[in-house]
């Protein structure tokens, strides 16, 4: 393929980037190489790494788009100021958007980088925005100057909500539980919140 130049290099990102998430959307994370990127945006592969490093980088790219949409998602419903309801809503938006993109969600949580790097500051902010909504739900339960509390139960809901959505989509949810994924979530934020509350009130008591 010869060399091309019709395009400048924000126009080339976004092509690449919108190439990368059809391929993964039609035929999964095996099939996102940098050759089947090139090939569906006319460019030589050369060309994507004047954009990317490499394809990790390419996918981690991909991954800040996906926890976008996410955020987004989680952001569409009003606070009512209720745990339960709030933290409910966020789970029931969470398992759409899984459902709507599963395999751009199984590229966000298979993708490993190779030993030794890390990832890049701006996409620990994406990850930290989207738990922020977590945060927000769980907020009554905490006093303001208690932020670490409040950070920390708001990722181990989210770390569980994640093992109970592993497990659904690897079809190993049943070898569990008979029951759906969406009442395995409930259970989980209800009991959840309810072991917060019960926490709060016996730190008030001590108090």
């Amino acid at each position: 393929m010869g060399r091309r130049s019709d395009h400048s290099r924000d126009e080339l990102y976004e092509l690449a980037l919108n190439a990368a998430r059809q391929i993964v959307e039609a035929d999964g994370f095996r099939a996102l190489t940098a050759r089947n990127v090139a090939d569906a945006i006319g460019y030589s592969p050369g060309t994507l790494y004047n954009l990317f490093e490499n394809l990790d980088e390419l996918v981690v790219h991909l991954n800040g788009r996906t926890l976008d949409e996410l955020y987004d998602q989680l952001s569409g419903g009003p606070k009512t100021g209720v745990p339960e309801d709030d933290a409910g809503r966020l789970v029931a938006e969470y398992l759409s958007f899984l459902e709507q993109n599963p395999r751009l969600w199984n590229v966000l949580f298979e993708h490993k980088l190779p030993e030794g790097e890390t990832l890049p500051e701006w996409y620990d902010v994406k990850v930290d925005k989207v738990l922020g909504r977590v945060e927000d739900a769980l907020s009554p339960l905490f006093t303001p100057d208690d932020a670490e509390g409040k950070q920390h139960a708001a990722r181990v809901l989210w770390a569980s909500l994640h093992g109970i959505c592993s497990l659904s989509e690897t079809g190993k949810l049943d070898v569990v539980t008979p029951r759906p994924v969406r009442d395995m979530a409930v259970t989980l934020v209800k009991n959840f919140v309810t072991g917060l509350r019960v926490n709060v009130a016996e730190e008030k008591n001590r108090g």
